[in-house]
């Protein structure tokens, strides 16, 4: 069984793919509590359905497409996010999952998209204590990285809202064995047009100088901060 908050086609605004037409599966649930998390319906307060894998299956042959991402919340929670991935192999298609890297598992997929958590995802001043050090416990683990890394093509996004972020990307990476720069990007937080710009207007010089890559956020730009897209 996977709970799941939402299916629907879009277009990836994020990463490698970014402008690809894609099936995006969001599951329900996740084992952090970022602060500026953007889909706290799938996180913070998790909605939806369990269903069986037969039944998801038959939801996403509803729309025609060949890339299918599997994000969240936080995917990897489910055990049977494995048969759900071998399904779509089966029918031929290109599969991303969006993880936040702290879960390993026996899972095949053509794109790992993962997303570490910095030290500025923490959800102090904003949910329970119990939460804060559970969230602080679980965020960092470059071993859990690495070996999804190990496991096919990946690209590694770094949520960034100050040059301390970005900075702190650098001490993250030097923890971190065997990545090839050109699969790290560093992406503006914001749900906004008008945050991003601002973001950008010191990430874009700061990624050339580290010869970084910067990943925006397409998908705001063309539909606005909303569900279904």
């Amino acid at each position: 069984m996977i709970r799941i908050s939402e299916i629907f086609q879009s277009v990836q605004g994020e990463g490698f793919l970014t402008g690809t037409p894609s099936i995006f599966v969001r599951t329900s649930g996740c084992n952090l509590r970022c602060w500026f998390c953007d889909t706290r319906y799938a996180s913070w307060e998790p909605e939806g359905d369990s269903y069986e894998v037969e039944e998801i299956l038959r939801k996403i042959d509803v729309f025609r497409g060949e890339h299918v991402v599997i994000t969240g919340g936080e995917p990897m929670i489910f055990e049977a996010l494995g048969e759900l991935c071998k399904e779509l192999k089966q029918r031929g298609k290109h599969i991303t999952i969006e993880t936040a890297g702290t879960l390993d598992g026996q899972v095949d997929c053509d794109l790992w998209s993962i997303s570490p958590k910095l030290s500025n995802s923490s959800p102090i001043d904003y949910i329970g204590e119990a939460w804060v050090r559970k969230h602080e416990a679980v965020r960092y683990a470059p071993k859990v990285v690495e070996s999804l890394m190990s496991k096919g093509d990946y690209q590694l996004k770094f949520v960034v809202g100050s040059i301390l972020d970005a900075e702190e990307v650098l001490e993250y990476l030097s923890h971190l064995r065997k990545w090839d720069r050109h699969r790290v990007m560093l992406m503006p937080r914001g749900i906004h047009t008008e945050e991003l710009d601002i973001q950008l207007s010191w990430l874009a010089d700061w990624c050339k100088t580290h010869d970084l890559r910067l990943c925006d956020r397409q998908h705001i730009r063309w539909f606005g901060n909303r569900r279904g897209t």
